[in-house]
């Protein structure tokens, strides 16, 4: 590949394949050069750091995983239905990537770990997004109007950790674990609701 056309999403394409060969422990940035055909000196002009390079190819990962998040956040069905239809989505996409690809998955969870302010950056996004569909429950009458929209987001977020926070992956396979998911939305969204 030629050095001067190699793009930043080329970069983040290829480490992420080594990420996924030789496991977060052995990749390297050489690695990454190696795969694409160049010195590991072009990899570092468009990351100035193994670290920056791993904290982009994490924020690509949540971005993906992610990606049906925000139009859920905002579309057009009642703010109940949103709250309920976001947290399916958050834990089906977090569920696939652990079950479907566990050394995937624990490769993304040493990086998440890793890149702290990218993961700080990708929760606050995802507690606005609650935000978001809690103020407008609040203002329609929907859900009680007793709290911050924000604060309870975050509460939101909390409470629901156990199904999508990667600690909490194994359980996520469990014959009970879809039921408890429902039983928790259930009790949020009463918890929520205007009386």
């Amino acid at each position: 590949m030629a050095e001067t056309a190699l793009t930043t999403e080329q970069i983040i394409e290829a480490a992420e394949d080594v990420l996924r060969r030789f496991g977060p422990a052995k990749a390297t940035v050489v690695d990454v050069a190696r795969a694409l055909g160049v010195s590991h000196g072009t990899v570092y002009r468009h990351f100035p750091s193994k670290a920056a390079l791993r904290a982009a190819v994490t924020r690509r990962w949540l971005d993906r995983a992610h990606a049906a998040l925000p139009a859920i956040a905002t579309g057009s069905q009642s703010p109940d239905r949103r709250l309920r239809l976001w947290l399916e989505a958050l834990y089906g996409a977090k569920k696939r990537k652990a079950l479907d690809d566990p050394e995937l998955f624990a490769t993304y969870s040493v990086l998440a770990a890793e890149s702290g302010s990218v993961l700080d950056e990708h929760l606050t996004t995802l507690e606005s997004q609650l935000a978001v569909i809690i103020a407008e429950g609040q203002d329609d009458g929907i859900f009680a109007r007793d709290g911050d929209p924000l604060t309870l987001a975050q509460i939101v977020f909390q409470a629901t950790a156990r199904f999508h926070d990667p600690v909490y992956a194994p359980l996520w396979s469990a014959p009970a674990a879809d039921r408890d998911f429902a039983a928790l939305v259930g009790l949020v969204l009463r918890g929520l609701a205007a009386r």
